[in-house]
């Protein structure tokens, strides 16, 4: 975005919730939102007319949601995750969702690391295009709703058999467990205990990203972030030792978003750096494209849209982030939120953001949409 022209404001501002709005998710096909609150009501909204269609108190107590995910995958179904030390699938009806969920399951997880779904590849190759500082509406490579078929671990190696998978930080908040949420079953739970100190070391697993690269011949890669903030980049097939491990933070890893290739992502932590890096699949190797120096310390959220054109962050300090992906460069710096933002999301067609904040309030954007194809 141009120096002189002023940041936009958001097209239409949600409310409803009565707590902290920890974690927003778009529908893969439908103009749906997810959001989860930090009193354990699970939100379904219409992004068309700007309503909320049903809602739930899906985690009870104090516990409250921490993390809601959904992806093509899965379908008409959203996962939730609560502080309770439980997750839960629901259906997504035409009315909302279901009014108790298809699955309820005890990781006997309690820590602040949010579940992730398998990420596909939504981009193939990089195009010479216009690039977004130009102000043009850039067109939209891929829509994030189709893509490859996410895959399961079925006796060491990953079919199409199955999709549901979910990855989230253990029971052993140093490990990271893979569930089948078809069947609410665990299938991996790494590194082990036994393999030494090092895992211990690094302090508690903060941020989670499950991925499918295309030069992964279908088996799951995952990247980790760690109190330390060290990264780890793992290959399923492999989890004594990882591919990669960095340390570009010097505080905790709050969140990794891996781009629209599976070949780079974004991190953000508890220090002021935001992280902008590559993933080489040839020589497993992880670099860093371009480091970012924050005015204030703190990135609850990132995430990277699914053409690759821009990457947004949810700041402590109250501020949604808007770079140019490609460059690294800032682009925005949207101000509408009046406490610590939690999380921020595109929608699969690059058309919208969410963002939402400890302020209750959802806020709907719309940031150099793509062009439409003639």
């Amino acid at each position: 975005m141009s120096a002189k022209r002023p940041p936009p404001d958001p097209i239409a501002v949600l409310r409803g919730h009565r707590a902290s709005v920890m974690d927003a998710c778009f529908h893969s096909s439908r103009p749906l939102l997810f959001t989860g609150a930090a009193d354990g009501e699970l939100r379904v909204w219409d992004t068309v007319q700007h309503r909320t269609l049903s809602s739930t108190w899906a985690h009870g107590g104090a516990s409250g949601v921490y993390s809601v995910a959904t992806n093509s995958s899965i379908g008409d179904r959203v996962v939730s995750q609560g502080r309770d030390g439980t997750c839960k699938l629901w259906e997504v009806e035409e009315s909302g969702l279901s009014r108790k969920p298809l699955l309820a399951f005890r990781t006997s997880a309690y820590h602040f690391c949010k579940l992730s779904l398998v990420k596909n590849p939504t981009v193939e190759v990089e195009k010479p295009e216009k690039d977004i500082d130009s102000e043009e509406r850039g067109t939209l490579v891929s829509d994030g709703g189709s893509g490859n078929t996410s895959t399961t671990p079925i006796g060491g190696t990953f079919t199409n058999a199955r999709q549901n998978i979910m990855v989230l930080a253990g029971e052993d908040s140093s490990q990271v467990e893979v569930w089948d949420l078809s069947v609410a079953k665990k299938l991996v739970c790494f590194p082990q205990c036994n393999v030494g100190s090092s895992a211990k070391q690094r302090g508690m697993c903060m941020a989670v990203q499950a991925f499918l690269p295309s030069e992964s011949q279908g088996f799951l890669n995952i990247l980790t972030g760690y109190e330390d903030g060290s990264m780890l980049w793992w290959d399923i097939r492999k989890t004594e030792v990882p591919v990669s491990s960095v340390n570009y933070h010097s505080e905790a890893v709050l969140s990794i978003s891996i781009d629209g290739q599976c070949s780079g992502g974004i991190s953000g932590a508890a220090d002021n750096k935001l992280v902008m890096f590559t993933l080489n699949h040839q020589t497993g190797s992880c670099t860093i494209k371009k480091e970012i120096t924050l005015e204030r310390p703190g990135i609850a959220s990132t995430s990277v849209r699914a053409d690759n054109k821009i990457a947004a962050t949810a700041g402590w300090d109250h501020r949604v982030r808007i770079y140019n992906y490609r460059k690294g460069n800032a682009l925005a710096v949207l101000k509408y939120h009046s406490a610590s933002c939690n999380a921020v999301s595109f929608t699969p067609d690059c058309k919208l953001m969410a963002s939402c904040s400890e302020d209750t309030k959802v806020a709907l954007w719309e940031l150099y949409p793509p062009r439409i194809q003639q």
